[in-house]
């Protein structure tokens, strides 16, 4: 495994097999010890920020939730579990994270950080992506299929490479992306009923037949939120949401979804045996300007585009509490691993994640061993009004670096979650430091770097940006065609 560090694996499954107690059927803590192959149910929004539910994802942070979405089952179900206050998405678009959490590594690794068409006419050329997850990929399907779990994978996969049947999934959806999201309306908007009742069916089987199983739920809302039930925009619209009626509607919807996930979980009678996991794959907004709470949104390494929810519940996890630990989407492949049982040295070469069960186990505290002393976000792309820019976080700091002109950005995290003061005139020795980390990863992973435009000119705007496909095959929509196989 390199110079991966598992120091935290044989501690996890001791700690685990301690834990402080498990969340029943009902969600309320009763004390029991973690099954030796727990079932995990991993939920995957699309495009949902960190304040995009109903119940605040960091205490005290009145930005950390939404005023006007209400989502009460994602409430209840942040009671029963931990809440990471610090938890961000691989990458500030679709693709790039999907493919990550896959691999278990930085999308920057992976040679693909954005999902739509590349944008021309500006000072820099952006980099090609692969746009296809590789054959001689090894995703966390394959290696828990390996491990004798049954495997699921339903929703949007986005990734191409032959789809969840190539890549270690039993049962899926097939190679799908944006265009499953406006096929499917009232009464089953955007496929998210549908997606549960297969969920259901598949976690029936497994059951039934003693098998440990991983089903991992991709929504595909919050795309095509016109699709909402016509039932929920009327309840927004009369609330007054104005412009945010259909979104609202649909995060609402999607609430319910999880919601049927949650009721069937306990129907079945899996609840103390099966961990549930809820996050985003990238943050929200899109536009260049400072949101309420978090700066930026989709399309940047700002905290509005990567910093997302995230919620776990399971087997000894303590109820109603938070995690400030930073986590990423890399973190989940090698904590599916450990909770699995797999050993460090069947997990592939390369892995860049760090298991968090631990902290899960030890009610949020502890640490996270991963290859790199740091979480790296590469953008190399021009998005929302976006240039091209990356940023690593170690500890509480961030160092933001811009490829057009080369200047950075320094916050302190704990006490400016916004990214409102620049540190980087007053502390120039962190920034340095900051700068060389990220420069030497992105240079060690041989990151595809933005180019100069020989051609550019200041004085001429840049052409309008491609779009993919919206309903087509592989539609990709804002996103990018996503096509898959055969994808440039």
């Amino acid at each position: 495994m390199g110079i991966v560090k598992w120091r935290l694996w044989g501690a996890g499954l001791l700690l685990l097999a301690g834990g402080p107690g498990s969340v029943s059927a009902g969600g309320s803590s009763a004390v029991a010890a973690p099954p030796d192959r727990p079932n995990i149910v991993f939920m995957l929004a699309d495009d949902q920020g960190w304040d995009g539910l109903s119940v605040a994802m960091a205490p005290g942070i009145d930005g950390s939730r939404s005023t006007l979405f209400q989502t009460p089952r994602l409430e209840a179900f942040a009671h029963q579990g931990m809440r990471f206050t610090d938890a961000y998405a691989p990458a500030p678009v679709c693709s790039p994270s999907r493919i990550s959490i896959q691999c278990g590594r930085t999308p920057a690794a992976l040679h693909w950080t954005k999902a739509a068409p590349p944008e021309t006419g500006h000072r820099l050329i952006e980099p090609r992506d692969i746009r296809d997850i590789p054959a001689t990929a090894v995703t966390v399907g394959d290696v828990l299929r390996r491990a004798g779990y049954a495997t699921a994978h339903y929703g949007k996969w986005h990734i191409g490479g032959g789809g969840p049947d190539a890549n270690g999934y039993d049962e899926h959806d097939g190679d799908v992306g944006n265009e499953q999201a406006y096929r499917f309306t009232d009464p089953n908007p955007v496929d998210i009923f549908g997606m549960a009742e297969r969920a259901e069916v598949f976690m029936r089987k497994a059951r039934d037949a003693r098998q440990p199983f991983y089903v991992q739920l991709s929504w595909h809302a919050l795309h095509a939120p016109e699709n909402a039930l016509e039932a929920s925009k009327r309840k927004y619209a009369a609330a007054g949401a104005t412009r945010q009626v259909e979104r609202a509607a649909i995060t609402e919807d999607l609430d319910t979804g999880v919601g049927r996930v949650l009721d069937a979980i306990d129907r079945l009678g899996l609840a103390g045996t099966t961990f549930v996991i809820y996050t985003s794959d990238n943050g929200s907004g899109g536009g260049g300007g400072r949101r309420v709470g978090l700066t930026g949104g989709k399309g940047s390494v700002w905290e509005g585009g990567i910093r997302v929810p995230f919620i776990v519940r399971g087997p000894g996890v303590k109820p109603d509490s938070f995690c400030r630990v930073p986590v990423v989407g890399w973190d989940l492949f090698p904590t599916f691993c450990q909770w699995a049982g797999v050993p460090a040295e069947q997990l592939p070469a390369g892995l860049e994640g760090g298991s968090i069960a631990t902290l899960l186990a030890q009610g949020g505290t502890g640490t996270v061993s991963r290859r790199l002393d740091g979480l790296v976000f590469h953008f190399p792309h021009y998005q929302s009004g976006h240039t091209p820019h990356a940023a690593i976080r170690v500890g509480d700091m961030k160092l933001m670096e811009f490829f057009e002109d080369g200047s950075m950005k320094l916050f302190d995290l704990a006490r400016d979650p916004g990214e409102r003061q620049d540190l980087a005139p007053a502390r120039p020795d962190v920034a340095r430091d900051l700068r060389q980390r990220l420069d030497r990863y992105l240079a060690a992973v041989d990151a595809r770097m933005p180019t100069p435009n020989r051609d550019f000119d200041p004085a001429a705007p840049p052409p309008p940006r491609k779009q993919g496909g919206r309903r087509g095959p592989n539609g990709g929509g804002a996103e990018g065609n996503g096509k898959g196989k055969g994808a440039p």
